[in-house]
Order: C-alpha cells, then sequence, then structure tokens
C-alpha cells in the first residue's frame, strides 16, 4: 500500500537526519508529524465503502439566527479547512454566500485528498455552540445551530447514469468572490434534477461552461451519496436515521460558555481544549464515528 510504503520512506529520511542532528527542531517537528499520520494510518481498514479512499465536497449551512448562527458556519468553515491542512487535502470554494453582517450564510467545499471523503463522512448532521454573543452588548449565552452535509467526490470509475430531461438548467449572476468578469456575467449556474428535486449550484468558476461542469459533478456525487443512503435505509434503518440532518437533532455540542467542552453526542468522546478543536483537531471524533456509535 502506498501509503505505508511513504510513511516508511520518510522515516528513513527522518532517522538519517535525526543521527546527524538530533536537536534540530525541523527533525523533532517532522517526527510528530509522522507520529500522527502513523496514527491514522493505523485505522485504514475502516476505510470499507466504495467512495471512501474518494476526495469530498463538504457544504455547511448556517441555521436560524441570522448574525449569530451565520459567524457560527464561518467558525466551523474555517475548522474544516484547517483540518484539511493538517491531512495534507487541498481545499477549494466551490460556492459561498457571505452573512448580511457578518460570517457566512453557507459554503461548499471541495476536499481533495486521499479518503477525504471516508473522514468527512461522519460528520453530517447539525452542529451546536453555546457561547457568549460578541454580537450582543449585554454579554448573554447564545446557542448556535449550523449543519454539515458531504457527499463523495466521484470519479468516472462509479457510474452515474443522469438523464438530460431530467434536468432544468438555471444561469445567473455570480454574486461571490471571483472578480468582474464573474460577477458581471450570467456566469453561474444552478442544476435541479427533477426526479429527486436534488439542486446544485457553482459560481465561483471563470466561466459559464467551468461552472457548469464543476455543477454536473457535484450532482454525480450527491447522486451517488442519495443511492448510498437508499441502500443504507433497505439494510438498516437506524443507520440512515443517523445521517439526517435534522435541527434539535445535533451530533455534536461546541460549549465555550460557561465551561469549555465538545462533545460528540453519539460516541461521547469530550475534549476540553476547544481551541484545538475549532482548530481543527476533529481526528478522535472522526475516529470514534468510523469505529461505530
Amino acid at each position: 500500500m502506498k501509503e505505508l510504503t511513504d510513511l516508511e520512506s520518510e522515516l528513513a529520511t527522518l532517522r538519517e537526519l535525526y543521527e546527524l542532528a538530533p536537536d534540530d527542531a525541523d527533525v523533532l517537528n517532522g517526527l510528530k508529524t509522522l507520529a500522527d499520520k502513523a496514527h491514522r494510518a493505523k485505522f485504514i481498514t475502516l476505510f470499507r465503502e466504495p467512495a471512501d479512499n474518494n476526495g469530498a465536497f463538504l457544504f455547511i449551512q448556517a441555521g436560524a439566527g441570522g448574525t449569530e448562527a451565520q459567524d457560527w458556519a464561518q467558525m466551523m468553515a474555517r475548522m474544516y479547512a484547517r483540518w484539511a491542512e493538517r491531512h495534507g487535502f487541498i481545499t477549494e470554494v466551490i460556492e459561498e454566500h457571505e452573512g448580511d453582517t457578518a460570517g457566512i450564510k453557507n459554503i461548499t467545499y471541495r476536499i481533495s485528498g486521499e479518503r477525504a471523503y471516508g473522514w468527512l463522512k461522519n460528520e453530517i448532521g447539525v452542529h451546536r455552540l453555546v457561547r457568549i454573543s460578541p454580537f450582543n452588548a449585554n454579554g448573554k449565552r447564545q446557542t448556535s445551530f449550523a449543519s454539515v452535509d458531504v457527499w463523495p467526490d466521484i470519479d468516472d470509475t462509479i457510474e452515474i447514469e443522469i438523464n438530460d430531461k431530467d434536468l432544468r438548467i438555471d444561469t445567473y449572476r455570480a454574486s461571490g468572490a471571483g472578480g468582474q468578469h464573474v460577477n458581471k456575467t450570467d456566469s453561474a449556474v444552478r442544476i435541479t434534477h427533477i426526479p429527486t428535486n436534488t439542486v446544485v449550484t457553482c459560481q465561483n468558476e471563470r466561466s459559464q461552461i467551468q461552472n457548469k461542469e464543476m455543477a454536473m459533478k457535484m450532482l454525480r456525487s450527491k447522486l451517488y451519496e442519495l443511492e448510498m443512503q437508499k441502500r443504507a435505509a433497505e439494510e438498516d434503518a437506524a443507520k440512515a436515521a443517523q445521517k439526517k440532518i435534522e435541527w434539535g437533532s445535533q451530533i455534536r455540542n461546541y460549549v465555550l460558555y460557561p465551561y469549555q467542552l465538545i462533545k460528540d453526542v453519539r460516541t461521547n468522546v469530550e475534549k476540553t481544549d476547544s481551541d484545538a478543536v475549532l482548530d481543527g483537531d476533529l481526528d478522535d471524533f472522526m475516529l470514534a464515528a468510523l469505529q461505530g456509535f
């Protein structure tokens, strides 16, 4: 397996460097990073589904609550971006809608890297934040919600049949970043798959053609995920239920006041270092979910 071979090669290189400079900070940091990689590699056998080795699309949606929820959605977007960076994954913003006064209403990431989907698939659900509001002059405690959806970035080896007659394609003017050309032409694309009422949008590419290509890729991936959920429902109703995104059924609580505790309500994994978690330290939660609730 390539991943294990790479670890062995990296270890051999670091061993040689350590013998030459045992106190060098870069070497010591390299050893720590390698130890983290080796720890994660132990769980490769947990990635059993056909798409687990693929990249992923990750969608974050602010819940009701205006600025508070939109700020929380932006915090989550940074958290997952930092997590992806820790894994050496490449993160690309496909679409983003800014909040009315702060934060974001929603964002779609494309996260490229081996097993990105396998790691992220159990993050689907509602995430609840409790904190002292930075937007409330009275310093009151505030509860905010944001939801996460994840689907695999499937490649051509997985066949998904889509009939053109089942699609409605709309174009509109892009509202986010992307430059003068993007914002002054109808370059953004929205595709609706009528039989399943699945909607995907893309506006961050430079042209309407590129946005349509990316939107079609997202649609194929979403339809694949829907099929996987359908099969899960047929095989195990409980497993299907855990993948539903419903307000009030959060999968994880992030309490920053009156104490600091991040707790996954499915696995009971807890962490008190909230700063580390919000900076992308999510592997313990993900590993526990991969091993079974």
